[in-house]
């Protein structure tokens, strides 16, 4: 029995630092910003964009975000930088001169407010 009564705060102490772990561990998880909604979509077929437009699921890090958009031959065809939305800070857009029909892949690199990066590319075609 007396050994029981030893085990206890021990047992609790290890349940406890368990459960610190899994908080620190989740709160990092979610420290990154992931796209929500692209425009044009990943995978459309559209008319020349004016822009293209990703919205985050958290506010980004001006400084450190970017978009770039390249052709087929990887070539940048965005001539302006990408810029954060003032009004909504989980918003990042870059303007487009007129594109011709073809391949394009919008390059993303998104910075949360923490300082945690994410990264990713998706593609698009103008038709």
């Amino acid at each position: 029995m007396k050994n029981a009564l030893i085990n206890r705060p021990r047992l609790a102490a290890a349940n406890l630092s368990l459960l610190v772990a899994g908080l620190a561990l989740s709160t990092a998880v979610f420290a990154h910003v992931f796209p929500q909604k692209q425009e044009p979509g990943a995978g459309a077929t559209v008319a020349s964009p004016a822009q293209v437009r990703i919205v985050f699921d958290g506010p980004l890090e001006p400084a450190f975000s970017s978009l770039t958009v390249t052709d087929a031959s990887g070539k940048q065809v965005n001539t302006e930088k990408s810029a954060v939305d003032a009004q909504q800070r989980a918003a990042i857009a870059v303007p487009l001169p007129t594109l011709a029909a073809g391949h394009y892949t919008v390059h993303w690199a998104a910075v949360a407010s923490d300082g945690h990066r994410t990264h990713g590319d998706y593609s698009f075609d103008v038709k």
